[in-house]
């Protein structure tokens, strides 16, 4: 169900991202980071696929290539404002506004889940359980990717403030494989970010 409100006596859901919102929506066109490479993802999926958007923002570069293509696009976020601006550029969209630690992924299936910028934003445990949720609903031959950090760690976030976690690359490894995902192959791009690019076996 999409809702883009919160009670003001909610406690912040979108784990700082809302109040942070104005900015990242001003600035979302500026860098067209991770592009080519979501692109060269993109031709591997099925034309007229569904394809969801995990951690979706406000509609950047990279969900212009999924919006371009010829995709049942869904999209997920827990900001409000992100959900607003993503629906403003992607009016198209099926968009729900909620954790996606919560969400029931609208009850779908699809034949590709991108979640660009978010894993490492997650608790440690919310990232255990995503991998395998996840997988649940990969359509057969469905791909995952991913970006997180190959190095296990901790550190602030630039743009919240808030605690992120790389379980690292080993540990990624392995909740895939644990999923019944099968690791394609991963990548970095210009912005050094590290991409795991899973398919459903």
């Amino acid at each position: 169900m999409e809702t883009l409100t919160q009670r003001r006596d909610d406690p912040d859901r979108s784990n700082g991202w809302e109040a942070v919102a104005d900015a990242f929506i001003r600035d979302r066109d500026l860098s067209p980071v991770g592009v080519t490479i979501i692109q060269a993802w993109a031709d591997t999926l099925p034309p007229g696929g569904r394809v969801l958007d995990l951690g979706c923002g406000p509609g950047t570069p990279r969900a212009d290539v999924l919006a371009r293509r010829d995709f049942v696009l869904h999209a997920i976020d827990a900001a409000p404002s992100l959900v607003m601006a993503y629906r403003i550029r992607f009016p198209r969209a099926r968009l729900a506004c909620e954790p996606v630690e919560e969400s029931s992924f609208f009850g779908e299936a699809f034949d590709g889940v991108m979640a660009w910028g978010l894993m490492f934003l997650l608790p440690a445990d919310a990232q255990r359980a995503l991998i395998p949720r996840v997988a649940r609903v990969l359509r057969p031959g469905g791909a995952f990717l991913f970006t997180a950090p190959w190095q296990a760690g901790t550190w602030e976030d630039a743009s919240t403030r808030r605690p992120s976690v790389s379980l690292g690359g080993n540990a990624y490894r392995a909740l895939l494989a644990e999923a019944g995902l099968r690791l394609g192959g991963e990548y970095d791009d210009e912005g050094e970010n590290h991409y795991y690019d899973a398919l459903e076996a």
